[in-house]
């Protein structure tokens, strides 16, 4: 073999983009197949190419009979599959030796130079065939190689065709993607030759190369084309805590900045709203709701319900359930259509929202009872100074929250309690002199607290004052 054709192979390796061993190993398999196309050929042997001078060597492996037996009950064992019609056992008719199996009893076979003065037609062309096919197996490889480790990443690509079934999108040269219609979004038309933006979903490999299904449905999707037009999110410096969509209708994110001066929100809306607009434009007119992330379960509550309005929030972090007060005239918006807003704001707390108008607690407040409620919540029976309730939970055993304030309060309202119930004596004095004649104590009766409609105010300490009854003056003795 000519010096030549070592520079074809190194020429076309630079071409495809592949390793030069990997095309010389596929030459060696293309005289390979060559050899056993003339007649009179050895049963087993291999190909050898020397790498600097292309010289090439055909070499007879001349295995012993018993060994010979042992790699065919290997082979055959190894190969055993079951017929998935008739659930019996199916061997190869033709079981063909792997060569790699010869390297390991290499000390028991002996080998023999059988190289040939020259190849027939037949077997020129079957070499041509064989290198072809591998040009275009390690092509494939690269591919899946390329696509595999980019899940989750964002790619643009140029509509080939569509129907009933999926659309096929072209990603570059000779790379196409699947977009099945389990991820495309209800009422989206894929017109031929125009340019979609979507989310690698699955990679897989296949005998015509790699299979990659793209999605528009992912919620990864609304990341990345934020991550692309707001550079905070690019940087760091802003993260998207959560999303919550409804592909094609509307969608809730919630963001968190890690840099102090850096409002989110804002910078995800841009000068003007410019970045989301283009986010929006690129989702074909789907409404975004961009909200700031809190810790805080009543307030993150409170906000993912945006643009509606929220009086007041009962949170139970057992259930991990939150009981939403709106006004009369924002429940509807509260709710949404078809429910959409709760059940996006559901989703992108993780916690069961429960919706009601003022006018619907305060009957069940009133037929419930208030300290019953409050028992209930769970929830510190402080009010703030904005007049809403602590959103905080209450400690065991006690009816208020952690916070001293609130712990203040409870003692405050248990001493008032006690100073009400102590009885109070009473001395009788007489008018005229002699001896003094005690009169009996008279027990004034306990003054029960009147019932408290509304919740208890925050704010310091009050002592109420002790109650006492009349003094009684006893007649002249």
């Amino acid at each position: 073999m000519s010096r030549e054709i070592l520079d074809a192979m190194n020429a076309l390796a630079r071409e495809k983009g592949i390793e030069p061993e990997k095309l010389m190993v596929a030459l060696e398999d293309a005289l390979l197949s060559a050899y056993k196309k003339q007649p009179g050929s050895a049963k087993y042997a291999r190909v050898e190419i020397d790498r600097e001078t292309a010289d090439f060597r055909v070499i007879e492996l001349i295995i012993p009979e018993r060994l010979e037996a042992h790699l065919i009950v290997e082979t055959i064992d190894e190969a055993t599959t079951i017929d998935p019609e008739t659930g019996e056992m199916r061997e190869p008719e033709d079981p063909e030796i792997d060569p790699a199996k010869f390297e390991q009893y290499r000390d028991q076979i002996e080998e023999r130079d059988v190289t040939p003065g020259d190849f027939g037609r037949i077997a020129a062309q079957t070499a041509k065939q064989v290198i072809l096919q591998r040009i275009r197996e390690a092509e494939r490889d690269m591919m899946y190689e390329e696509y595999r480790d980019r899940v989750g990443e964002l790619i643009t690509g140029i509509v080939q065709q569509s129907d009933s079934r999926y659309t096929l999108v072209q990603l570059r040269e000779r790379v196409e993607a699947l977009l099945p219609k389990s991820e495309q979004v209800d009422g989206e038309r894929y017109d031929h030759s125009q340019r979609i933006k979507a989310v690698i979903k699955e990679v897989s490999p296949s005998t015509k190369g790699p299979s990659i299904i793209v999605s528009r449905r992912d919620t990864e999707l609304i990341k990345k084309l934020f991550e692309l037009e707001v550079p905070e999110i690019a940087d760091g410096l802003v993260e998207i805590a959560g999303v919550a969509r409804e592909p094609g209708y509307r969608s809730k994110i919630a963001v968190i900045s890690h840099a102090d001066g850096v409002d989110p929100v804002g910078a995800c809306v841009g000068p003007r709203g410019s970045r989301v607009r283009m986010v929006v434009s690129e989702l074909r007119g789907e409404k975004i709701d961009i909200i700031p992330y809190n810790d805080e379960p009543a307030r993150f509550v409170a906000k993912a319900l945006s643009p509606a309005r929220v009086r007041e929030v009962l949170v139970d972090d057992a259930a991990k359930q939150a009981t939403v007060i709106v006004p009369d005239d924002q429940l509807s918006l509260a709710i949404g259509r078809e429910g959409q807003n709760a059940r996006l704001a559901a989703r992108l707390t993780g916690w069961r929202v429960d919706i009601k108008s003022e006018s619907e607690f305060a009957a069940e407040e009133a037929e419930q009872g208030y300290g019953e409620q409050l028992e209930a919540s769970g929830r510190c029976a402080a009010v703030m100074s904005n007049g809403r309730r602590c959103p905080n939970a209450s400690l065991p055993g006690s009816r208020y929250c952690g916070l001293e304030a609130h712990q203040a309060l409870e003692t405050a309202v248990a001493g008032a309690n006690q100073a009400l119930e102590t009885p109070v004596e009473t001395p009788v004095e007489t008018a005229a002199e002699g001896p003094a004649v005690a009169a009996p104590a008279v027990e004034a009766p306990a003054a029960e607290a009147p019932p408290v409609e509304g919740p208890a105010v925050e704010g310091p300490a009050v002592e109420a004052p002790a109650v006492g009854g009349p003094a009684v003056e006893g007649p002249a003795s």
